[in-house]
């Protein structure tokens, strides 16, 4: 797991969440061919709506799958540099990306368009995303892909690995949750901080917990990723509450923050142990 240790330099995250797959080797005639015959249901676009226009190149499609429908194409420059792995807002989990990853077509974007009439329960919110993460397995296998990058964390992974938790989810029912939500190293003036990016798109809010002195990076992602894989299916924290940690002695104080009109809403987590 990478842990970055800054967001100071984060660039403004994209209204809606939208995926980046890279190594794609076919030229765009093949690609929508290949499209076509999944039952995807290419059909080109000439102006896609908001900020798709700067993020998609031409030709852009619209693809669909079941009752999803995806903008698709070419990346443009600012889905590249948004997706950038060497920028320190940038996470990579498992992900060593080649020098010419941005090399011209070789990056595909797929942006999930909102429903009609979204839903505004979390737990709704997260199976919505399970159809678009079922159309992005089938998207690896026909380019072949070796990486994936998911916009709401800033997140680049292993595609074989990301393809594997999808089937996984669908076996199981538990999202991927490594995967879609990065966790963050801060420093503080006494200590360090670790929080999540990328939760909020599935319950409203994002974690952040002090790391208890002697406690590894592993340590606080086992646990942080606990509290987000049931939020993620249960929806988020509506009142201070106390839990057992996850080892005999521990436990967990939950105290949810309010956000304001510029500000996420924040979960303080505390971990702490008996006596």
């Amino acid at each position: 797991m990478d842990v970055g240790n800054s967001d100071a330099l984060n660039l403004p995250v994209p209204p809606e969440p939208f995926a980046l797959i890279a190594g794609v080797t076919s030229p765009v005639g093949a690609v929508e061919a290949s499209l076509r015959r999944m039952g995807l249901k290419p059909e080109r676009v000439d102006d896609a709506p908001g900020a798709a226009v700067e993020l998609i190149a031409v030709p852009r499609f619209r693809l669909s799958f079941g009752a999803l429908s995806v903008l698709a194409g070419p990346a443009a420059a600012a889905a590249l540099d948004f997706a950038d792995p060497g920028h320190p807002s940038t996470s990579q989990l498992a992900a060593s990306l080649p020098s010419k990853w941005r090399a011209g077509g070789a990056c595909w974007i797929f942006i999930h368009e909102p429903e009609r009439a979204p839903s505004t329960s979390p737990p709704a919110r997260t199976t919505q995303m399970r159809e678009f993460f079922k159309a992005m397995v089938l998207l690896i296998d026909l380019f072949d892909a070796s990486h994936i990058f998911w916009s709401p964390a800033r997140l680049w992974s292993d595609a074989p690995q990301f393809r594997a938790s999808i089937a996984e989810m669908l076996v199981s029912g538990m999202p991927p949750v490594l995967h879609v939500v990065a966790f963050r190293r801060k420093d503080l003036v006494e200590g360090s901080a670790m929080g999540t990016r990328g939760l909020a798109l599935f319950a409203g809010q994002e974690l952040e917990a002090r790391v208890p002195d002697g406690w590894t990076a592993a340590e606080m992602v086992r646990r942080l990723s606990r509290l987000a894989l049931d939020m993620m299916l249960n929806g988020p924290i509506r009142e201070a509450r106390s839990m057992r940690g996850l080892e005999a002695g521990e436990w967990i104080d939950l105290l949810p923050l309010p956000g304001g009109e510029r500000q996420r809403s924040t979960v303080v987590v505390e971990f702490g142990r008996d006596g």
